[in-house]
C-alpha cells in the first residue's frame, strides 16, 4: 500500500483535475451509488475518497458521510474543493471506527490495486465495521469473458486488477457478507465495470 500511496501523492493534482468532479462519473455510477446511500440510516464511510467526489455527492444528499484515504495530497485536495464533509486519513484495513458501528461502506475503485493476497483480510476489516444490515457497496474494474480469476493490468498510475464477478462475490461471502445484488456494465473502447451490493447478516 505504501508504494500505492506514494503513486498516487506524487499524481494526485493531475488525478483530481482529470476525474476528481462528479461530472467525471458515468452517470449510471452515480444513479446506483445515491440510490445505495439514500437508503441507508446512519453514519457512512468513503473509504479511498481520493479528491472526494463522491462524498461530496452523497454529503448534499443528506447522508451521514465521512471521506477516508490513505493519501494525505487527496485528502488536502479533497478538503479545497469540497468544504462540506469530514475528510480523514485511514485505510481499508484499519478506518478506525469501532466495530459494528457503520450504517455504509463505499469502496467505488478504491481496491482495485489490493493485491488478491490481501484482498480477504480488508473486506473482512470492512465488514466488521458495519452494524447487523448495513451494506457495502463495491465498485471494480470486471474482467473479461474467459478470465477465470483476478488479473494485474496497467493502471495508469500503478499496476491493478480486475475480478470476474463471482470470485469477487466469493471473497466477500468468506468476509461473512450477504449479497444483496450485482450490477455490470460494458462499453465499447472502456474496461467492463461491475458493481456489488452486499449486507452484513442481523
Amino acid at each position: 500500500m505504501d508504494r500505492v500511496v506514494h503513486a498516487y501523492g506524487t499524481r494526485a493534482a493531475e488525478y483530481a483535475e482529470k476525474v476528481g468532479t462528479i461530472e467525471a462519473a458515468h452517470p449510471e455510477d452515480v444513479d446506483h451509488v445515491l440510490r445505495w446511500a439514500r437508503g441507508l440510516d446512519g453514519p457512512v464511510l468513503d473509504v479511498g475518497c481520493g479528491p472526494g467526489q463522491w462524498t461530496d455527492l452523497l454529503h448534499r444528499a443528506g447522508v451521514q458521510i465521512e471521506g477516508v484515504d490513505p493519501t494525505p495530497e487527496f485528502l488536502a485536495s479533497a478538503v479545497e474543493r469540497y468544504p462540506g464533509p469530514v475528510f480523514r486519513l485511514g485505510r481499508a484495513e484499519d478506518l478506525a471506527v469501532p466495530g459494528g458501528s457503520l450504517a455504509g461502506v463505499l469502496t467505488w475503485y478504491s481496491l482495485i490495486h489490493t493485491e488478491p493476497v490481501r484482498i480477504g483480510p480488508v473486506l473482512t476489516s470492512l465488514a466488521r465495521s458495519l452494524r447487523p444490515g448495513g451494506e457495502l457497496l463495491l465498485g471494480f474494474f470486471a474482467a473479461e469473458e474467459g478470465e477465470i480469476g483476478p488479473v494485474p493490468f496497467d493502471h495508469k498510475v500503478v499496476r491493478a486488477y480486475r475480478w470476474p464477478v463471482p470470485v469477487m462475490t466469493d471473497r466477500l461471502v468468506a468476509a461473512g457478507l450477504r449479497i444483496r445484488g450485482t450490477h455490470a456494465r460494458a462499453e465499447p473502447g472502456v474496461r467492463p465495470h461491475a458493481a456489488i451490493r452486499a449486507e452484513r447478516p442481523g
